[in-house]
């Protein structure tokens, strides 16, 4: 049985595609979207957690797939030994451990000196003047690109996330990713004589540390900041916000009877910043029930996954009270968040109890758009606060 097509309007399901997934889930829970290059959409939770570990039909290897055009061949672009070789090489920069003892007192650091700079003004966009600085801080740590400008950071990273999620095939989307993907490969190259001199626990002296030649040094990294500057970018101001719109969340973390931790992982269930995942069929074979074919391209829609009905009650409500412990929005497989670890220390233990502990009286002042599907997020919080 073939996926049923399914039509979509993309500027609509770009500024907010939980109507149409929740339909698809209800109707066609695998579904071919014409719209999306003809991709086959899976939608419902456990089909997602169930096929994304069978990598000898749906493989992670894509040779003519936009990030690895764009990119390189990263380790999230590999299976089997290849993938688990370069994972093994990365871990010593990402382990709970290092994020622990190495990254998180650093966290603490840089983030109270943005909330020095940022406490006299009264007023603010959190994406842009807070959570964008904070992620970008934190990143340059963690890949060791510490030359690399917070702003410069945060270009470089959104250039390739709307790289990677240009099916439409913008031939200036395209242009500008090229453009920031070579200013991370003259950044890597100013600072990897230092790292090989005197090698610390950044993701970038690691590797080199661990035989991994340029190619896959620059791969790697490029993945470590499409994946590490935007989604904690946009998580640390949409969890703010989300908080903001629950005044019994906010009170409860104020007296401290919910934990931060339970505020992002339910923030990141309701609003997955990472959206979708891509894979490509390796062998003729069934894949939720219908047939695909060798070449054909399959999303793992975890956005949909996390507000599937039938895992959760009321999914698309936020709601940091409920379990949330089934949601994927690290993944599910053997691809899982190598950054998961950092994500949460970053989040949840610093950024955002230090932004409400700091700035008192924190509250909306217009609007918050949201939009993506693959990747989503605010494009601004406005916000003030007395001083």
């Amino acid at each position: 049985m073939q996926p049923p097509v399914v039509e979509i309007d993309p500027a609509a399901f770009h500024a907010d595609p939980y109507l149409a997934l929740a339909r698809m889930r209800a109707e066609t829970p695998v579904a071919r979207v014409p719209q999306l290059g003809a991709a086959i959409l899976l939608t419902r939770r456990d089909d997602i957690h169930r096929e994304e570990k069978r990598v000898e039909v749906l493989s992670s290897r894509q040779p003519e797939g936009l990030m690895t055009r764009l990119m390189g061949e990263n380790l999230m672009r590999r299976d089997g030994e290849a993938h688990l070789s370069e994972r093994r090489a990365l871990f010593p920069a990402l382990s709970p451990r290092t994020v622990r003892e190495t990254w998180l007192p650093l966290f603490r650091a840089h983030t109270a000196a943005i909330l020095d700079a940022l406490a006299p003004r009264s007023a603010a966009d959190l994406v842009k003047d807070y959570a964008m600085p904070v992620s970008a801080e934190a990143l340059k740590l963690i890949t060791g690109l510490t030359n690399m400008a917070a702003a410069e950071m945060d270009r470089v990273s959104q250039g390739m996330i709307d790289g990677c999620a240009n099916y439409a095939g913008d031939a200036r989307v395209e242009a500008h990713c090229h453009d920031c993907t070579a200013s991370i490969d003259r950044h890597i190259a100013q600072v990897m004589p230092r790292l090989a001199a005197a090698p610390d626990a950044s993701a970038l002296s690691v590797m080199h540390e661990a035989g991994l030649g340029p190619d896959r040094l620059s791969a790697n990294v490029k993945l470590i900041i499409s994946g590490g500057q935007n989604e904690p970018r946009d998580a640390i101001a949409g969890a703010a916000w989300a908080v903001l719109t629950h005044p019994e969340v906010r009170e409860a973390t104020a007296r401290g009877t919910l934990g931060w931790d339970a505020v992002f992982a339910e923030y990141a269930r309701w609003m997955s910043p990472i959206g979708m995942s891509p894979r490509e069929v390796a062998r003729k074979g069934l894949v939720a029930g219908h047939d695909v074919t060798p070449g054909e391209r399959v999303f793992l829609m975890f956005g949909s996954a996390n507000r599937d009905e039938a895992v959760f009650d009321a999914p698309d409500r936020f709601d940091p009270w409920r379990d949330t412990s089934r949601a994927i929005p690290f993944g599910a497989g053997p691809h899982f968040c190598a950054g998961a670890a950092a994500s949460r220390a970053l989040i949840a233990v610093v950024a955002l109890p230090m932004l409400f502990e700091r700035l008192p009286n924190l509250r909306l002042t217009g609007p918050a758009p949201f939009a993506g599907w693959a990747f989503r997020g605010p494009r601004a919080v406005p916000v003030a606060w007395d001083k």
